[in-house]
């Protein structure tokens, strides 16, 4: 049994019976981990005759157990941890699960809505990145290094008038609030957020001398050191930075306030804090509104006299709260132009699959033709063409690639190629699709398929020839209303499937009135409210009680169709072509 102690799914168990358990963030693992930082397929863990093993599945951010890194397979033991990202599981056999007892939630703690566990919890990595104005900041060493002068974003001047507390009282609160939410509000791009959030801090701190602020890169599991305010712009040099206090706060998942540092058993037996020239420092977590660590804001002073109070740390939840909102709310509007781009991406990408369809319809008398075709996302998995022979007959080619949007969309563009090619090439349609099949299956495709069928009409004998690769059967509809499927007793496996299948046609001769249906399960399988589907059967007696020209009989079909959806969404791309012999040779209807 797996239980996750630290998590958004803690206290959450997971019953290890099988012989693979994949941890991951991609749907279809078999626990499911939703956070950037966790790879796809994050690690496994292996059953064999009883033993249990843990394996990395080669991770972004590592797998670690009992706060080891994992290097390769390893037997797991009673009550071992397996730390990934931010989450922790427990192993147990079913022996001591009935005696385990669960780690305690600290009620302090939930100043910020976290919980903590009394363990040590892994925290992301603190590194140093390039400010928004080209200076380099030194990375840290070690977790331990200094931030010189060259670090500094820019430095900030403000004359306290002394040592007094202007923010013990409601009515200064209140009013940095308003200046902190009045100068973020607007700003929609990180690099004109940070520089506004640091000057305010200053100014709703009189008695800082250092404003520091890290970003947690989700996707690295880093927290970033992105800008540094000073107070005093004649400053040699930036005072040492150590992330043992930013350490403790993220570890603890707490809000810190140290009136002293050097005097706090809590730091006081860290190197790098006792060579520290700051006395009095407040660190706070910043946290998304789903609990997400946005990043972390330290404020520090090197003046004993001045240190800061309980009352500076109850502005700085609230400050703190206040700077995570526009954070989040940056992070949500580059999500947003992210999307907007993908859109503008996806339009394009539907213009260029269109340009792959056809444009226009046979002019090929006696014969008739209607084409419909509607992706259900941007693009679609569906394809038809119509494919001229060099012997004046005409092939009419309509497939469907499993799946959906851009994966099938891309298929189907290499599959309108190869088709025409194998068409082309070869002297009977059996034999196109056949070399077309091979062509598929030995290209790397994966584990798609592609259902398709395809039609050889000759316009001066009404002669067509049917090859069929596992899909719906077309419907011949006579002059009279009678409809049939063309099953064929030789209906092969879908392209794809297998390299060796041999396919095989069957042959019908089209009479005056006659007109043959190709369709897409887009068309069947459309369902309404009631999870109904329309259904090959209602396509039959529909056809069987109207009539007309080819053009109205497709149209009112999937008009029909669209009717019984009742304004259901569209779920599978739709697709439906068909032809139809006129009485005469001169088109007449």
């Amino acid at each position: 049994m797996l239980t996750m102690i630290e998590g958004s799914q803690r206290g959450e168990q997971w019953d290890l019976r099988r012989a693979e358990t994949v941890i991951g963030r991609q749907q279809g693992c078999d626990i499911l981990l939703d956070n950037a930082a966790v790879s796809r397929n994050h690690a496994r863990i292996l059953e064999n005759h009883g033993t249990y093993y843990i394996e990395d599945m080669r991770s972004r951010n590592s797998t670690y157990l009992n706060e080891q890194k994992l290097e390769r397979k390893t037997q797991l033991q009673e009550n071992d941890r397996i730390g990934i990202c931010d989450v922790i599981f427990l192993f147990q056999t079913a022996s001591s699960l009935s005696s385990s007892t669960h780690e305690k939630t600290d009620p302090a703690a939930f100043e910020m809505g976290l919980q903590v566990d009394e363990g040590e919890a892994r925290i992301p990595e603190i590194v140093s990145v390039p400010s928004h104005k080209g200076m380099q900041i030194p990375a840290i060493v070690n977790g331990e290094g200094m931030i010189d002068k060259s670090a500094i974003l820019s430095s900030f001047s403000l004359t306290t008038g002394g040592y007094l507390r202007l923010l013990a009282n409601p009515e200064a609160k209140l009013k940095a609030l308003i200046d902190l939410s009045s100068n973020l509000s607007q700003l929609l791009t990180v690099e004109k957020l940070l520089p506004k959030l640091l000057d305010c801090l200053m100014r709703a701190f009189p008695l800082a001398d250092r404003a520091v602020l890290l970003l947690n890169d989700l996707e690295k599991n880093q927290l970033q050191i992105r800008g540094i305010r000073l107070r005093d712009d004649d400053s040699a040099i930036s005072p040492p930075l150590s992330t043992t206090i930013i350490k403790y706060a993220l570890r603890h998942k707490q809000i810190v306030l140290s009136e002293d540092v050097l005097e706090d058993e809590r730091f006081s037996t860290a190197d790098s804090v006792a060579n520290l020239r700051i006395r009095s420092v407040m660190c706070a977590p910043l946290l998304s509104a789903t609990g997400q660590l946005l990043g972390i804001i330290q404020i520090d002073t090197a003046n004993i006299e001045g240190r800061f109070i309980t009352e500076d740390l109850e502005l700085l939840v609230c400050l703190s709260n206040q700077a995570s909102l526009a954070i989040d709310n940056v992070n949500l509007h580059k999500q947003a132009i992210a999307q907007r781009d993908l859109e503008r991406d996806l339009e394009f990408a539907n213009s260029v699959q269109m340009g792959f369809l056809p444009t226009e319809r046979p002019n090929l008398p006696p014969f008739q033709f209607y084409d419909f075709y509607e992706p259900a996302q941007h693009v679609g998995g569906d394809f038809f063409d119509y494919i001229k022979l060099p012997d004046g007959r005409l092939g009419v080619a309509v497939g469907d690639v499993a799946g959906k949007g851009v994966p099938a969309a891309l298929l189907m563009a290499r599959l309108y190629s190869m088709t025409r090619y194998s068409l082309l090439t070869s002297p009977t349609a059996a034999s196109a699709v056949t070399d077309l099949n091979a062509s598929i299956s030995s290209s790397g495709l994966g584990h798609r398929f592609i259902t398709f069928v395809l039609a050889v009409l000759d316009p001066k004998t009404g002669q067509v020839s049917i090859v069929n690769a596992g899909h719906l059967p077309p419907l011949l509809r006579h002059a009279d209303g009678t409809t049939e499927p063309i099953h064929g007793a030789d209906s092969g496996l879908p392209l794809g499937v297998s390299g060796d299948c041999v396919y095989e046609q069957s042959e019908i001769v089209m009479r005056p009135g006659d007109s043959l249906f190709l369709l897409t399960d887009g068309l069947t399988e459309a369902m309404n409210p009631t999870n109904e589907i329309y259904s090959f059967k209602r396509i039959v007696e529909f056809l069987k009680k109207h009539g007309g020209s080819v053009e109205h009989l497709g149209e009112a079909l999937v008009s029909d169709v669209d009717k019984f959806c009742e304004g259901r969404a569209q779920s599978d791309d739709i697709c439906l072509v068909c032809f139809r012999r006129t009485e005469g040779n001169k088109g007449k209807k």
